[in-house]
């Protein structure tokens, strides 16, 4: 059963019948908002959101990143499936995928992030979610709305973070502005 995340909530990534997940993905989808025409005829955007993966240590240091220019992380615990350019079809349309046994010790938190590449700002961009998916069953664990008209063109969506002996997601949902992750590391430091 799906958990729909509000913003700030927290939920363990303990499996229902016991025992922790261990592969999991975090999936992003959106759509373009239609412009209307000179007579009210549409016409498709072209929307290039990046979703991303930035892996952090302890002491709140950035150990490693995953997005559209590299697409794993260095020990191979991470793993972006490729860019997708314009929001088209269903589902997700970018994923990152995360073997959470292999995640390094030293690295605590691993924070998810959505930027508009091509700079549009979340006002002309629809259905947009990010959700956590248990890979081992297909089954999805968690869905976080991203939609909502604004002039940010960045999101901190989720971060994932070790909870003792296990995993725990949290719903960040804040806003920020810029077209990489770089442009959003000062934004995301606050929610380590």
């Amino acid at each position: 059963m799906s958990i729909s995340l509000q913003k700030g909530q927290q939920v363990s990534l303990v499996k229902p019948g016991g025992g922790t997940l261990s592969r999991v993905r975090m999936g992003l989808g959106w759509d373009a908002v239609v412009k209307k025409g000179l007579f009210g005829k549409g016409r498709p955007q072209t929307i290039d959101l990046d979703a991303s993966c930035l892996l952090f240590d302890a002491g709140g240091n950035l150990a490693d990143a995953v997005w559209f220019r590299q697409l794993r992380s260095k020990d191979g615990s991470v793993v972006h499936t490729g860019d997708n350019l314009t929001g088209e079809g269903e589902g997700d349309d970018e994923s990152v995928q995360v073997d959470l046994a292999r995640v390094p010790g030293n690295i605590t938190q691993l924070v998810f992030t959505v930027n508009s590449f091509t700079g549009q700002n979340f006002s002309q961009i629809a259905n947009a979610f990010c959700r956590l998916v248990d890979e081992t069953t297909g089954q999805e664990i968690a869905r976080y709305d991203l939609s909502g008209a604004g002039q940010h063109t960045a999101q901190i969506m989720a971060k994932v973070s070790r909870d003792g002996g296990g995993w725990a997601m949290k719903a960040i949902g804040a806003t920020a502005s810029g077209r990489t992750f770089q442009h959003l590391l000062p934004a995301v430091t606050p929610h380590l």
